[in-house]
């Protein structure tokens, strides 16, 4: 196995571990809406999950295990990515607090902040930063 191979395999593995996460959360409340499951939909083709894999993660979530960030700045990272998925193409409509707020938990952001992580996130959005800059922001926000 060639060293890129190797790589393209740790990458889609880990891809479809951050999907079946996402899909946990998104089925934590019993079942998926209209606006999650065409979320589901276009954020498995960002992340190069294909439709047998997204059958397969969809009937059984725990099949993969989670690689829930360690550190602060990945967890930022992360919730800058899921951020713009959920702000980018506006699929879950009103419903993109409410998915994000259940994504910024599963981080691992607290209950008692998330929602002022939540809505500084979304406004960073809307000012169209960057991932440094939403790092920097979100990190530096209560200082």
């Amino acid at each position: 196995m060639s060293f890129s191979d190797l790589f393209d395999s740790e990458f889609k593995s880990r891809n479809k571990a951050h999907f079946s996460a996402i899909v946990r959360v998104a089925l934590s409340d019993g079942a998926l809406s209209k606006e999650e499951k065409e979320f589901l939909d276009k954020l498995a083709v960002r992340l190069e999950i294909s439709a047998s894999e997204y059958v397969e993660i969809l009937e059984n979530p725990l099949k993969y295990p989670i690689n829930p960030p360690y550190l602060h700045s990945q967890r930022l990272e992360r919730l800058y990515d899921l951020s713009r998925m959920v702000y980018v193409d506006h699929v879950l409509g009103p419903k993109q607090k409410q998915v994000l707020t259940k994504f910024a938990l599963a981080l691992g952001f607290t209950p008692g902040n998330v929602s002022f992580i939540v809505d500084k996130a979304m406004s960073l959005l809307i000012l169209g930063v960057d991932l440094d800059t939403f790092v920097y922001e979100m990190a530096h926000m209560n200082k």
